[in-house]
């Protein structure tokens, strides 16, 4: 195969640096995770997660020092788009070839994974995955197996095979739709046998496999070919009236649509967590609103998908929601009446597809709520047990979305039959994946809110929320301040961890703003933690009216509005939730110098009192943490705090940390993360029956004692 010059693409991103990939010659490995985290780059090549690439290069047996043919190839779970050689497995290529020999049919493919086992080379590389026969029974040094919208398209239109033979004049081959295995590792062996000098190989309804003798040959064969595909696709669409039977609904305009989720995010969450709590995500893109406000949409919806990847993540099909787009949603109960029966018959219908499909030996049956939630007009939720996965989830149904346009445009879309998606989705190898992912996190599934996190006691309660597998949102009245504090969190720990809004105690309407941007980005909220504050020491006749208003303000008044607004949410998921007020001793110690500070905490005390006897029966717990003294990394010693508690208590404000730690029984001094393993205690799942409850942090000072 020659190597081609050109290097112009309208429909793929060509990505290849040739001095980046010469100091990677003679190291076929290393050009293999270059080859493959290029590709992994454009989603238009292949989807998070999906697809594996692999090389085979020779290397010295350890065992007999004679050089010996390996294959490395992406291992077990992965992407190729971040793909490390920690995350390849490498067998030699021999052995594999000759589990041919004890193969015993496609009722027994399954037990051949395990045999990989004995295949491998390198022995602490990744797992093989199920995708390994199909590398390595082709002979081609490089190869790519992709799952590109524009080729899976030709792969699950109705006359695919024909349009590939037509397309690429016999030089791309055909296999039939079989379930990823040994079995298809042979029908791809078997295609290449009998086309000869063919450069790739289409899969019906699942993907690519296209190859080179080097990994730029590879590479730049792959492009060629879905760049092909893609612009046949984008010519049909071209030629047609109107895709997808032309608009039955219009789109609201941008901001009414993202008024409408967030109104019914929590809803639609509360419904999807009926078995455990999910996360959840929201998409208005172009493509899927086409799609769900498309005459069409009644009759491809129903189908599902065609690729085994997507919906292995989005479910066998979506629930389409029967809301007008301009509905007024503020009638909850009213929404909720309206929507139960959806949800009910969408769980029935699972049922009867797992009860119909279902093998003797079939995992038991999942969650039968739905992943992907379609409200024409608004856009598209998705729901899954994290943010990861709810958002990867709808970048997959926006690659079926992609299908279904250009399958529909060159022929006609189909599916996978019923039985074969259920044996994909229950397959037992993928039962043995999922028992093997680690246990979740004591706050995995749960949304919290921490006034004031950009900083300080907020950013350790955060942080400590986020390391427990919480979703968190960053928020502060300052941008710069909130801006770096995410800037870190996402470093720390990811996209898919954190959000971030401006949020202004004191203002309703920025608070409303601020709870509407959780539920867009997450669904909702669990946890709130009214931590804003700040600390103001002035005698009395130094105390002015201004210092007065300011201290309630943002202290009582506040908690107050914060915690109505989330209250509107998590009264609308109907999940429970935790409400943490981060008070102070000085709500129960009477000191100099600090009657507005001390009778504002007080206040927050009495009214997380008052918010505990209301809200238990909406399984809403609500408790106080009770600080003091907390200096290290705090905001709170701004503004002349520290200034004027050093001189209430006739020391020096460097004396103070001294002092403060002398004065408790356990001479400690405090630090934001006691207040933060604090806050955890009362929501980490030990205390789910203490309410109205407060939890000294103070190293213990007898006076707080509040019993």
């Amino acid at each position: 195969m020659g190597v081609t010059t050109s290097t112009s693409f309208k429909h793929v991103s060509y990505l290849w640096d040739e001095e980046k990939a010469a100091q990677l010659a003679g190291d076929e490995v290393g050009l293999l995770i270059y080859r493959s985290n290029l590709l992994g780059a454009d989603l238009r090549l292949t989807n998070y997660g999906g697809g594996n690439t692999s090389c085979k290069a020779m290397a010295k047996n350890p065992l007999t020092g004679e050089e010996t043919e390996v294959m490395w190839v992406k291992g077990s779970g992965g992407d190729i788009g971040t793909l490390k050689r920690s995350g390849l497995a490498a067998l030699y290529v021999d052995r594999l070839r000759n589990l041919k020999k004890v193969y015993r049919g496609i009722e027994h493919e399954d037990e051949m994974v395990e045999l990989f086992n004995h295949c491998i080379y390198d022995l602490t590389s990744k797992a093989p995955s199920i995708d390994t026969p199909l590398h390595g029974f082709l002979p081609f040094k490089h190869i790519d197996h992709l799952h590109p919208d524009a080729a899976i398209a030709i792969a699950a239109a109705k006359d695919g095979k024909q349009i590939t033979q037509d397309l690429f004049n016999g030089t791309i081959g055909w296999v039939e739709w079989q379930k990823p295995g040994f079995d298809l590792g042979l029908q791809l062996e078997d295609c290449l046998a009998q086309n000869p000098g063919i450069r790739g190989i289409m899969l019906g309804s699942h993907g690519l496999f296209t190859w080179g003798d080097t990994a730029y040959e590879s590479y730049i064969n792959t492009l060629e070919v879905i760049e092909r595909c893609a612009q046949y696709i984008e010519d049909a669409i071209g030629k047609q009236s109107a895709v997808f039977g032309g608009a039955k609904v219009e789109s609201l305009p941008k901001e009414q649509r993202l008024k409408q989720a967030a109104a019914l995010a929590p809803i639609l969450r509360g419904f999807c967590s009926s078995k455990q709590k999910m996360i959840g995500h929201f998409s208005d893109d172009e493509r899927v609103l086409q799609f769900m406000n498309s005459n069409d949409l009644d009759r491809l919806a129903p189908l599902g998908t065609s690729c085994p990847d997507h919906f292995l993540r989005t479910k066998i099909s979506p629930l389409v929601l029967e809301l007008g787009a301009s509905d007024d949603l503020s009638d909850v109960a009213a929404i909720k009446e309206k929507l139960a029966p959806k949800f009910e018959a969408y769980r029935q219908m699972y049922a009867d597809y797992y009860n119909t499909a279902k093998h003797p030996n079939s995992p038991a049956m999942r969650d039968t709520n739905p992943v992907i939630i379609l409200y024409p007009g608004v856009g598209m939720f998705s729901f899954s047990k994290d943010k990861q996965t709810a958002r990867v989830a709808a970048e997959f149904y926006t690659n079926a979305i992609n299908v279904m346009r250009g399958a529909e445009a060159i022929s006609e879309y189909t599916s996978l039959p019923r039985q074969e998606a259920f044996n994909i989705e229950y397959w037992l190898l993928e039962e043995a994946k999922l028992q093997r992912m680690p246990k979740p996190k004591p706050l995995s599934g749960r949304v919290a809110l921490v006034t004031g996190s950009a900083g300080g006691i907020g950013k350790a309660i955060a942080k400590k929320f986020a390391d427990e597998g919480a979703c968190v949102i960053i928020n502060d009245i300052n941008t710069e301040r909130m801006e770096t504090a995410m800037a870190e969190f996402q470093k720390q720990y990811g996209r898919d961890t954190a959000a971030s809004t401006l949020l202004d105690v004191t203002n309703e309407q920025t608070i409303e703003k601020a709870f509407d941007e959780v539920a867009l980005a997450f669904g909702g909220v669990d946890i709130i933690v009214n931590n804003a504050g700040i600390s103001t020491s002035k005698g009395l006749l130094d105390h002015t009216v201004e210092d007065w208003d300011k201290l309630y303000n943002i202290l009582v008044k506040g908690q107050f509005l914060v915690s109505k607004a989330g209250l509107r949410i998590m009264r609308k998921q109907d999940m429970g939730g935790d409400i943490v007020n981060i008070v102070s001793k000085n709500s129960v110690v009477a000191g100099p110098n600090n009657a507005g500070y001390g009778s504002a905490k007080a206040a927050q005390a009495h009214l997380t009192r008052l918010m505990a006897a209301e809200l238990g029966p909406d399984k809403i717990r609500v408790n106080t943490v009770n600080p003091d003294a907390v200096i290290a990394d705090s905001n709170i010693w701004a503004g002349g705090w520290a200034e004027g508690r050093a001189k209430a208590y006739g020391i020096t404000v460097e004396e103070l940390p001294a002092y403060y730690a002398k004065r408790t029984l356990m001479n400690e001094a405090i630090l934001p993360d006691d207040i933060a393993n604090a806050c955890f205690a009362f929501v980490g799942g030990l205390l789910n029956k203490s309410t109205g409850n407060v939890l000294n942090v103070d190293g213990g000072v007898a006076a707080a004692f509040v019993r």
